[in-house]
């Protein structure tokens, strides 16, 4: 088998987990580990060059969280529209919540209007505690 089928079979499972476990956004370092247990091991370093060409590409969005120095990376569902909202993200579980309503539309509006600054809504992710975590006293 030449490098080159190798790298496509590489890049086809990482991103099947990602598009698997879309709910979830995972470190580089959670993503290798997810891949080991899984049977499927990949090299760090090519899962972090594919994951961040992703992100570059848009099909995985790419977070840094108060307090951490590594990012987290979450598959993009093309349907979700994500570009075009904003997002809650769970500092617990890291779930991702879309947050296309029309009040925070307005919220934008009023920053565009009022402050003369454009939001932009495909990198801003509120972070908090989803609903779950907070029943089970995650906070």
């Amino acid at each position: 088998m030449s490098e080159n089928i190798y790298k496509t079979k590489q890049r086809s499972i990482i991103l099947k987990l990602l598009e698997d476990n879309s709910e979830n956004s995972f470190t580089i370092d959670e993503i290798v580990a997810l891949l080991k247990k899984n049977g499927e091991p990949v090299g760090r370093t090519t899962v972090y060059r594919y994951v961040e060409n992703l992100s570059k590409s848009g099909e995985v969005r790419r977070f840094y969280e108060g307090g951490r120095s590594s990012a987290t990376y979450q598959y993009v569902k093309k349907e979700n529209h994500c570009a075009e909202h904003m997002h809650l993200k769970c500092t617990e579980c890291g779930k991702l919540i879309h947050l296309g309503c029309d009040f925070m539309n307005g919220v934008c509006s009023h920053i565009e209007e009022h402050h003369k600054f454009l939001v932009n809504n495909s990198k801003t992710t509120i972070l908090g505690i989803c609903e779950d975590c907070l029943k089970n006293g995650e906070k």
